[in-house]
């Protein structure tokens, strides 16, 4: 029987969205609007050659680096120190962007601070920076429980941002994925996250206040509203909307992550954010090929995921596509 190497798609899915966005991030959807963008650029905002990725990719491969061994929350930690301190798992070895609120936990947890205690906490503590790499957790957290799936997000997404408004931000992506993974329709997905995201988040005490900041997800139908409805800033409520929006108004890989590099503003995170996704739905196979070609240490991404597919999933990892 042929299986998806579904770590290929969602690690090839996130880079590329990631790095499709990094040359025009911060530039306004008007800009874009008049000069969209439709394959890799080169330089731009960070001034790096076409097919670089960000630290979006970089904190991605990192948390996936930790699943070719048993889970073990300090590894991630571990990753993301050596990231921020020795540039490992950048472009050319060479960090050139990073998130105040990131950048802030992660010297947390290199002086020492317990993982789950070291991101912010704060209102203000909810950037897309837990979101934009949580998505390789799906992998590992496919068969368990929903109490442990909730339980493992929470942890992971604190390393950086422990606020309930993002733990629950990125609970509700890694539900949607694990719904691609197997295999339900886009549209079905997002009405059953309306009943079983709300029903567990209730269960558990989350206050009411906060879940409502989900409301355009879980009570109405994001997918009928205009392009001007849709934020594409760094808020992380906003960035996973813009994510959802772009992958349920559209039918290919391209055509989602273009959508979402050309919303504007943080365009590499909500294209890496939307990219994951669309990578689940489509396949790696379906990204186009020159973008493939133009992607940063592209072999080594792909041996970063049959290494976490082999462990993970070792009952598929003579089966891939």
């Amino acid at each position: 029987m042929i299986q998806k190497n579904i770590t290929k798609d969602i690690l090839l899915g996130v880079a590329t969205g990631d790095a499709l966005g990094v040359p025009v991030e911060f530039l306004s959807r008007e800009i874009l609007s008049v000069t969209p963008v439709s394959g890799m650029l080169e330089y731009g905002s960070h001034d790096v050659p076409k097919g670089t990725f960000s630290d979006d990719s970089s904190l991605t491969f990192c948390l996936a680096e930790a699943l070719t061994k048993p889970f073990q929350l300090m590894n991630v930690a571990d990753n993301f120190v050596s990231w921020l301190n020795d540039d490992y798992w950048t472009h050319g070895g060479k960090l050139f962007d990073v998130g105040i609120a990131t950048q802030k936990a992660i010297r947390n947890l290199a002086n020492g601070v317990h993982p789950e205690l070291a991101g912010g906490n704060g209102e203000d503590d909810n950037g897309n920076g837990s979101l934009m790499r949580i998505l390789p957790l799906a992998i590992f957290l496919k068969d368990k429980p929903v109490e442990e799936r909730y339980r493992i997000v929470q942890q992971v997404s604190s390393l950086t941002h422990r606020h309930i408004r993002s733990v629950i931000s990125c609970f509700y992506y890694v539900e949607y994925a694990l719904g691609l993974i197997d295999g339900t329709d886009i549209f079905t997905i997002y009405d059953n996250l309306k009943q079983s995201v709300f029903r567990f988040l209730a269960s558990i005490n989350v206050d009411q206040q906060e879940i409502e900041h989900l409301d355009r997800l879980l009570k109405g139908d994001i997918y009928t509203l205009a392009e001007k409805d849709i934020h594409s800033s760094g808020y992380v409520v906003h960035t996973l909307e813009a994510s959802i929006w772009c992958l349920l108004t559209t039918s290919t890989y391209a055509d989602a992550v273009l959508k979402a590099v050309n919303l504007g503003l943080d365009t590499d995170t909500t294209a890496a954010v939307t990219g994951g996704l669309a990578g689940l739905l489509y396949s790696y196979q379906s990204i186009p090929k020159e973008w493939l070609n133009e992607l940063a240490r592209v072999k080594d991404i792909e041996e970063l995921a049959d290494r976490v597919q082999n462990f993970q999933i070792p009952s598929l990892s003579m089966s891939d596509v």
